[in-house]
């Protein structure tokens, strides 16, 4: 757990495919930046995938390596951008998949309440809960 302005936090990160289920996590410290573990989060995608994020991920590093990978980097520009680039509001409608991925771990207790002190068992219970996430996806109604 890492201190920032509202006590001891960890911060959540995750990469969701276009389901909205989860494909990727990493914890970080509360006062560490968004962007800290976006190489970590990366590493693995499928070449030509589109990487749809918030403001804090506006970084030329993470457009450049995207292009490299043959995707593409769909993020809205910081304020203090100088340069114009690309971007497509209309795309960007598709980030509430990960907004309403956050929502669903909302509603695992021991999620919600962080029980866990340790980063390693914190990490283990959100990978549990992402596979009630990925089977709740997958059962048959039948």
């Amino acid at each position: 757990m890492g201190r920032s302005r509202g006590g001891l936090t960890t911060k959540i990160h995750a990469v969701v495919d276009a389901r909205g289920l989860p494909i990727r996590l990493a914890l970080s410290p509360g006062q560490a930046h968004d962007a800290s573990l976006i190489d970590e989060l990366l590493n693995g995608l499928p070449d030509g995938a589109m990487l749809l994020g918030d403001r804090a991920y506006d970084a030329d590093r993470i457009r450049a390596q995207q292009v490299e990978r043959g995707g593409w980097a769909n993020i809205p520009p910081k304020r203090n951008r100088v340069g114009p680039i690309v971007f497509s509001p209309h795309l960007y409608k598709q980030r509430n998949l990960i907004e309403r991925f956050f929502s669903k771990l909302k509603h695992f207790r021991s999620i919600a309440t962080r029980y866990d002190k340790l980063g390693d068992t914190f990490l283990a219970a959100l990978k549990l809960a992402c596979i009630r996430l990925w089977l709740r996806a997958y059962e048959s109604s039948t």
